[in-house]
């Protein structure tokens, strides 16, 4: 038995797919497969049913499970404490990005300060992971991610979690030109009321705006007609802008609104706002080059009203 084979039955627990796993481990599905079965065979015991859609784990396995994770823990802590003596940083960080978060650049860039990072701790791994915010913050809490940007569904942080603002805008209602209900040139603004019976165009269930969005119209009594969904803002302001629906977007520039030929009404009664955040443990990412990287976007990302 060695490490590799615990962190490999541990990821493909946790992934309840071997192909997942190995992508994630970056290395090619067979060798994980024959890596944990040597590990069964040490053992003397199955630890994962391979007989359904899904990987899940045997009884055995849901015992040996914790045990493997902590000797994973204890092997990379003497890897650290050893290297704490010589200055050097780590390891791997695991970072989560929301979709769709690149259209919100303007607001903050991650990609420059990632390099930073690179150049001054070149032994780090970062892995990147782009998917719902709802995902991300189960991921948090498992441990599965170090830090994540999401998109905010809530005024207060899930309990466990502690948040930076990056992001706080209002959302909008973008209409074709040629809406003749809504398009109106001296028109600025519509309720939350009035779009009961329009068809929406919003991002997908999990994210933060979708979630706003849900539950204000649950608050108002009624369920928002979806017609479209996707990830990109731009690319609802671009169905939108072909008469699909009405899109429920953060606010877009005067030139992005003028290059899709919409109009951006504010939506009333309530006002939605939409909000993306850096999220991570309140009691604190699990190792040394997590939390610098943490430390440093904390201090690089501007925080609305700050830059």
């Amino acid at each position: 038995m060695d490490i590799r084979q615990l962190r490999y039955f541990v990821t493909v627990a946790e992934e309840a797919n071997f192909t997942r796993a190995a992508a994630r481990l970056h290395l090619a599905q067979p060798g994980v497969s024959a890596q944990v079965r040597q590990l069964e065979k040490e053992l003397g015991h199955l630890l994962l049913d391979r007989s359904g859609r899904s990987v899940t784990l045997t009884e055995v396995g849901e015992a040996v499970l914790p045990y493997a994770r902590a000797a994973i823990s204890a092997v990379e802590a003497v890897r650290q404490t050893a290297d704490e003596f010589t200055g050097l940083l780590r390891g791997q960080v695991t970072l989560g990005l929301v979709s769709g978060a690149g259209a919100a650049a303007h607001e903050f860039d991650l990609a420059p300060i990632l390099a930073r990072f690179h150049a001054d701790h070149p032994q780090v791994e970062i892995a990147l992971t782009e998917d719902t915010s709802e995902w991300m913050l189960t991921a948090l809490h498992r441990g599965e991610l170090d830090i994540a940007v999401i998109g905010l569904a809530d005024e207060e942080p899930p309990p466990g979690i502690s948040l930076q603002v990056l992001v706080d805008e209002p959302l909008v209602a973008a209409v074709a030109p040629n809406d003749p209900a809504l398009a109106s040139p001296d028109r600025t603004s519509i309720t939350l009321a009035e779009l009961r019976d329009r068809p929406l165009i919003s991002l997908p269930r999990g994210t933060g705006i979708r979630g706003v969005l849900d539950r204000a119209c649950a608050q108002a009594g009624f369920q928002p007609h979806i017609a479209f969904e996707a990830a990109a803002p731009l690319f609802l302001a671009q169905l939108a802008a072909r008469g699909l629906g009405v899109a429920v977007v953060p606010a877009l520039s005067a030139d992005s609104a003028s290059a899709f030929g919409l109009r951006m009404l504010e939506i009333t009664e309530p006002r939605l706002r939409g909000r993306v955040a850096l999220t991570w443990r309140t009691d604190g990412p699990s190792g040394p080059a997590a939390t610098v990287l943490l430390d440093l976007l904390r201090t690089t990302l501007t925080a609305p009203g700050t830059g």
